[in-house]
């Protein structure tokens, strides 16, 4: 009979029911798609030359258990919150407490259970789809990437079944020590927010002070290593939650004394955001760091894939080197448009490698000279045969000739000289497109038809470099593009599971608006104005994270990291203004039937 009652319940709820589900399936999958890096000892280490990468994820894995923790601990509150009115009726019936409390487990098991199974589902078809698409559109080489990886199922499904297990008994124990009465009447009860000056000063020194700790241990990454990492995962952590709890309730009750409460319904607004307070400093203080890591995930990635075309510059002035090119090979360089070329005769031995002096005069060959490696700071140079012979880059020259650094010397002879070598006289042949990254695909081709390899330890060049930073930085390019996705899927899902889990609530404060003649547009604006503080208050707190948590990466990054920076803040900010929009989209619909 309390199992009809239930499903009867469900049935009536299923929209909360809905919103919850889609909720904990997001959590679990996004959780899943980072395990499924984390726990993948050989994709870190074949795709990454950074030693501390598997360390970094071991934090990362603890900084996503604790937001997990307390993102299901609130989505049981709201499954509490949905189920107190229905067994409060359970118990005025008659029903044995010891039968509600088998019923409060069973339903908080099933629910977790079933959503953690079908997100780790959805996780490996969202990993499959988001490598697919950054591997093809930016070009990136990996190695030992699985989208499904047992370990990261089995850490998932645990955790999630855990904390369960752990919410069913916390359930059980709440609901069953509770008066009937006060389980009917448990959601009438508004929880005010109190101002407690001291205490609430105390709160925001210290989560000052943790937070500027936090800030320091990231800047200093290469003096603390580790132990930084572990400094800003705690201290930023505590002081992002103490600055939102004591803030946030501070400032909705000095908004309201403000005479711009009194017009329209601002001091509506005031009042839904100060209703359920407490849940969303906690909630806010979750999406504040999800925001940080999304979008630093992002900016990180995104700063590693710019790095590339600066390295590969610096390296040489021509893409590739050819000796006895062939008539197709030859047309297939031609095909690329290069921006220069030229061809030098040479006869080698084992020591030295002779040109005709003649040659470099009417076509210069160009060197790299680099003034600040720090900045990837460089100048072209372009040499005739006398200034070649004295240039300390004269060895870029002899990357084209060979592929590789040789011992061998070039010497630069007139045409009497160099007829007299008795070695076999060859042909060397340089380019330079506009672009190796743009004419990689023309470029591995020909390496393959000349060198019969892609090895970039086999010819030199532009494109040999571009092959080995590509090779290097993939890895870390993926996982912070993949991260940022995956984090900024999860904030959206806990925003608007925190947002959309109140709405049913909220509509009969909506309908006695219309009644009493309130306009839609009124009503459209004050819905606007709440959802947006919701989304603005951790975004601003994320962006300050991000700005100081860039520090960490200078010390793996040669350019700085804050280069090109407005590219990924622009499109996050774009993508957080959809999920803005789509949000109150979705709310309106519900409130304001």
């Amino acid at each position: 009979m309390l199992t009809k009652l239930a499903m009867t319940g469900f049935k009536h709820r299923w929209r909360d029911y809905l919103v919850l589900f889609s909720g904990l399936i997001m959590s679990s999958a996004i959780f899943y798609m980072f395990e499924a890096l984390a726990t993948n000892q050989d994709f870190l280490k074949q795709n990454t030359s950074i030693s501390m990468v598997g360390i970094i994820f071991q934090f990362g894995s603890v900084l996503l258990t604790i937001i997990t923790l307390v993102y299901i601990g609130y989505a049981n509150s709201f499954l509490l919150s949905m189920r107190k009115r229905d067994y409060g009726l359970f118990m005025l019936v008659g029903a044995r407490k010891s039968k509600i409390g088998q019923l409060i487990w069973l339903e908080t098991l099933l629910v977790g259970v079933t959503a953690t199974i079908v997100g780790i589902l959805v996780g490996t078809g969202l990993t499959v789809g988001v490598s697919q698409i950054l591997i093809n559109s930016l070009g990136l080489t990996l190695h030992r990437f699985a989208a499904w990886y047992t370990p990261a199922a089995i850490a998932t499904l645990l955790l999630y079944v855990g904390l369960f297990l752990i919410a069913g008994l916390f359930n059980l124990l709440a609901l069953t020590k509770t008066p009937a009465l006060k389980l009917l009447h448990s959601n009438d009860q508004p929880n005010r927010p109190q101002l407690k000056p001291a205490r609430q000063l105390i709160e925001i020194v210290v989560g000052v002070i943790a937070i500027a700790v936090g800030y320091w241990s990231m800047a200093n990454l290469k003096t603390l290593q580790l132990m930084g990492i572990g400094i800003a995962l705690v201290t930023i952590v505590l002081g992002t939650y103490l600055l939102f709890n004591a803030i946030f309730v501070w400032l909705m009750v000095a908004l309201k004394r403000f005479s711009f409460a009194q017009r329209g319904l601002n001091g509506f607004t005031l009042s839904q955001l100060s209703f359920r307070i407490r849940n969303y400093t906690k909630m806010l203080s979750i999406v504040a760091m999800l925001f940080a890591l999304a979008l630093g995930a992002i900016t990180v990635g995104m700063g590693f894939h710019s790095q590339i075309p600066s390295m590969v510059n610096i390296n040489n002035a021509y893409d590739m080197g050819l000796v006895n090119a062939s008539k197709a090979e030859k047309a297939q360089i031609a095909a690329m448009k290069p921006k220069t070329t030229a061809t030098y005769r040479f006869k080698a031995t084992k020591k030295v490698i002779y040109f005709q002096a003649d040659e470099f005069n009417r076509q210069p060959f160009a060197t790299i000279h680099t003034e600040d490696k720090k900045q990837l700071t460089f100048s072209t140079v372009r040499n005739d045969a006398t200034k070649l012979q004295k240039s300390a880059e004269n060895y870029q020259l002899m990357q084209l000739q060979s592929g590789v650094m040789v011992t061998a010397t070039p010497m630069f002879l007139s045409k009497a000289a160099y007829a007299k070598i008795a070695q076999p006289e060859q042909r060397l042949t340089v380019f330079a497109t506009s672009s190796v990254i743009e004419h990689r695909t023309a470029l591995d081709k020909l390496a393959k038809h000349h060198f019969h390899t892609t090895s970039p330890e086999q010819f030199g060049g532009r494109y040999a470099m571009y092959l080995m930073v590509n090779s290097m930085y993939s890895g870390l390019e993926f996982m912070g593009m993949f991260l940022g996705i995956a984090f900024l899927a999860m904030l959206a899902s806990c925003l608007m599971f925190k947002i959309l889990s109140g709405a049913d609530a909220d509509q009969h404060r909506y309908q006695m608006l219309d009644k009493v003649g309130t306009t839609k547009r009124q009503l459209t604006g004050a819905i606007n104005k709440e959802i947006a503080v919701l989304f603005i208050l951790p975004g601003i707190v994320g962006i300050v994270h991000v700005l100081f948590g860039l520090q960490m990466f200078k010390i793996m990054m040669i350019t700085s990291p804050y280069t090109g920076i407005w590219l990924p803040f622009l499109i996050f900010a774009g993508l957080y203004l959809l999920y803005y929009l789509i949000t109150i989209t979705i709310y309106r619909r519900i409130v304001l039937q």
